[in-house]
């Protein structure tokens, strides 16, 4: 009897196995037979422009995208906002599925950031969206689009704004569902589609769109589409993301520009002073000096440092891809990324090059970002490098230093706070739902995907366990040298095309 017991069982769960391998091999070959179509209408999508600060396009963004997710079979859908305001709002789809007693809600933004340009490769536009052969950098070529009966190569790329960051994560969970929806396979959880419109505005009122919409966010496990894979391009499973906080600086030097020759030696250098403190926040190997940096910080877990062990090594091949022979600290890349970091965003001051002249000048200004890890908080550590400045000398204030202010203080410092800045996020590796949808991407891909504790960049993820109780993971699809926030974004079609099945086995995957 106990025998028998133990053949139905392994019966059962090969017919599983032999189900769910069935079901990928059905949703690959749908997404090949559609994928002119689909690239066809992710052309239309990128060419909405989408800068976060153009309230009209990302109002254009939103209705494309209600129309877009009714015509693939996603009944409910519906844009939650703040009354009375004009916060760009979130548009919110659901699928309610008989007999499903779990719900996950995939996340992803529809907002870029700005455009330069003059700075796109001749012959692209960031709202022009242009199909490239593989990487314009490496000698890649236009290429046609396709029309249907003719496949696509997925080593060609797709330029424009948007392209990876992060229209293909919202193009890729609408379309994950379209193919089960033509297929006619059963999700085995209720789908919510929740895409935001402001976060690369740092989402200053997502916490009140959350927290006004709470009803109809209830779900059992938030999946966020943002960012790159790992360099190796093995596909990720990120359990947080860093927070994130930025600090201008502004030294003062004379009221007016001076002649370098007639006043140099004597008056005080802005640029010089600058580039003092900056250089005493940082030592020579890379550590952040300024007092407590580093003392809020959760160590990581066992756990964590497994999974940290087991990420491949990719050090060699980014130094040879950047043209870069040394790095800032010791030690693998990912090691360096659970770390708290400070950087220089740029620096300002008199010009350079053909509009170099003799002088002082009469400031100079420098852009900081704070990353944050687990422990981190935001308001503290903006308070450390104003405590650090001032035990270099520097008379701190908000505003420009009045006439008085001069006289009194030889070393003056304008401390400007970025007030929409959020904490850091992790998800336990010990939730059951990362073990699942571990299971559900080496499904759809074939490999199980690198576990990360803390990716390098990042979202306002916190909100979601601060307002929703709930503890987000992240699931990457864009290639690492996508340019995203930068002139000449794009997307691979290998990878987009691969996130659509990834997406779709995740919304049937097995307990």
């Amino acid at each position: 009897m106990k025998n028998k017991i133990t053949q139905l069982i392994l019966g059962l769960l090969w017919t599983v196995s032999m189900t769910a391998q069935n079901n990928q091999a059905l949703i690959k070959k749908s997404i090949e037979d559609q994928q002119w179509n689909i690239i066809d209408e992710f052309r239309t999508f990128l060419a909405i422009p989408n800068v976060a600060a153009n309230q009209q396009g990302i109002q254009d963004n939103a209705q494309w995208m209600m129309n877009y997710m009714k015509s693939k079979g996603i009944e409910e859908v519906s844009l939650l906002s703040l009354p009375n305001t004009s916060v760009p709002p979130v548009v919110f789809g659901e699928v309610k599925v008989p007999g499903a007693t779990e719900t996950i809600i995939f996340y992803a933004h529809y907002d870029g950031q700005p455009v330069d340009t003059t700075k796109w490769f001749p012959g692209t536009h960031p709202f022009k969206p242009t199909l490239y052969s593989g990487s314009y950098e490496k000698g890649a070529t236009t290429l046609p689009w396709l029309t249907k009966g003719n496949n696509y190569d997925w080593n060609a790329r797709i330029y424009a704004r948007g392209a990876s960051d992060d229209k293909a994560g919202v193009m890729a969970i609408i379309n994950a569902y379209a193919q089960l929806k033509v297929l006619n396979i059963k999700p085995t959880v209720n789908i919510k589609f929740f895409f935001e419109g402001e976060e690369e505005a740092g989402s200053p009122n997502l916490d009140q769109i959350l927290a006004a919409h709470k009803n109809n966010l209830s779900a059992n496990m938030w999946v966020i589409c943002d960012g790159p894979v790992h360099q190796s391009g093995k596909k990720l499973l990120v359990m947080g993301v860093r927070g994130d906080t930025h600090i201008e600086l502004t030294v003062f030097g004379p009221k007016r520009p001076l002649h370098s020759g007639h006043y140099g030696n004597w008056v005080l250098n802005p640029a010089m002073e600058l580039v003092r403190l900056l250089a005493s926040m940082k030592n020579e190997k890379g550590e952040v000096t300024i007092k407590g940096f580093y003392d809020d910080v959760t160590p990581l877990t066992n756990t964590e440092k497994e999974a940290l062990s087991k990420v491949p090594s990719v050090e060699a091949q980014l130094k040879n891809e950047l043209g870069i022979n040394a790095t800032e600290r010791e030690g693998g890349l990912n090691d360096a990324l659970q770390w708290p970091s400070l950087n220089i965003n740029g620096i300002q001051s008199a010009g350079v090059g053909k509009l170099s002249a003799n002088v002082i000048p009469t400031k100079a200004i420098a852009s900081v970002d704070i990353r944050l890890v687990k422990g981190n908080d935001w308001q503290k550590q903006q308070q450390k490098v104003i405590d650090h400045i001032k035990a270099q000398g520097f008379y701190v204030t908000d505003k420009e230093p009045t006439d008085e202010e001069r006289k009194l203080y030889s070393k003056i410092c304008m401390v400007n706070l970025d007030k929409n800045s959020y904490n850091a996020q992790k998800t336990s590796l010990d939730n059951p739902y990362v073990k699942r949808i571990a299971k559900a991407i080496e499904l759809s891909n074939g490999e199980a995907p690198i576990q990360l504790p803390t990716v390098g960049g990042s979202l306002p993820l916190f909100v979601f366990e601060k307002v929703l109780q709930s503890s987000p993971i992240t699931v990457p699809l864009a290639n690492h040298d996508n340019n995203q926030h930068a002139e000449n974004e794009n997307i691979k079609l290998k990878n987009f095309f691969e996130g659509i099945q990834l997406f779709s086995s995740i919304m049937i995957m097995g307990k």
